[in-house]
């Protein structure tokens, strides 16, 4: 064996061990993430960030922002690109505005055959039939209405599974920390108050996610 051989065998073995010694399994490879200062970088918990978002940004700018529903529904109906400039909030180009509302009524049914959940809720309108607004009670609650209505930008986040993740967290905390105190068996015939966003993804319909729900 020759020693250019020798050594090249010998820098093959130094570095098997080097890239061992990175790894928790022997044999299996792994890289970890540092940030600048060496240290290894804290994964993103989306749970945490929507436990703070939720009482620092969320339900603060709905209760500030919030705008009554008749009025954006009406502002909607008569120029939705007037009225997206006006009161709703836009998470990017292309992207449905997000609405900041707030508004009471009378509850007409909670549709429990149907996994959003639905709680129809008839708001009285000056000289016209009531507004239906549509409160998502769960157990399932989709979309990005909080997340955009309050303000919280992709460009917070690292990649989009974060910011989609978030969006999540914060329809989870709707269910607990809101829709978890009201009785859903008994709410029907009874006038509720509520806050909270809606995306304008379909004309004429109000799907809200609550911040704010209480009856009586």
């Amino acid at each position: 064996m020759t020693v250019t051989t020798l050594r090249a065998s010998a820098a093959g073995l130094l570095l098997a061990f080097a890239l061992a010694g990175c790894a928790h399994v022997p044999g299996v490879y792994t890289y970890e993430a540092k940030d600048a200062g060496g240290t290894k970088a804290t994964a993103f918990d989306a749970t945490t960030y929507a436990d703070q978002a939720w009482t620092e940004k969320v339900v603060p700018a709905v209760r500030s922002g919030a705008t009554d529903v008749t009025t954006v529904a009406a502002a909607i109906d008569k120029d939705p690109a007037a009225a997206g400039e006006q009161y709703g909030v836009q998470a990017g180009t292309g992207s449905p505005y997000a609405y900041l509302v707030k508004g009471s009524g009378t509850v007409t049914k909670v549709d429990k055959t149907v996994p959003t959940g639905p709680m129809t809720v008839e708001v009285p309108q000056a000289g016209g039939k009531p507004l239906t607004v549509t409160i998502a009670t769960g157990p399932v609650i989709a979309g990005t209405a909080l997340r955009d209505g309050a303000g919280l930008k992709f460009g917070d986040f690292t990649n989009q599974i974060e910011y989609a993740d978030v969006a999540n967290k914060l329809n989870d905390k709707a269910k607990t920390e809101v829709v978890a105190k009201i009785d859903l068996d008994a709410v029907t015939g009874k006038t509720v108050t509520f806050a909270g966003a809606f995306s304008a993804l379909a004309p004429g319909t109000i799907f809200l996610v609550p911040t704010e729900l209480r009856a009586g």
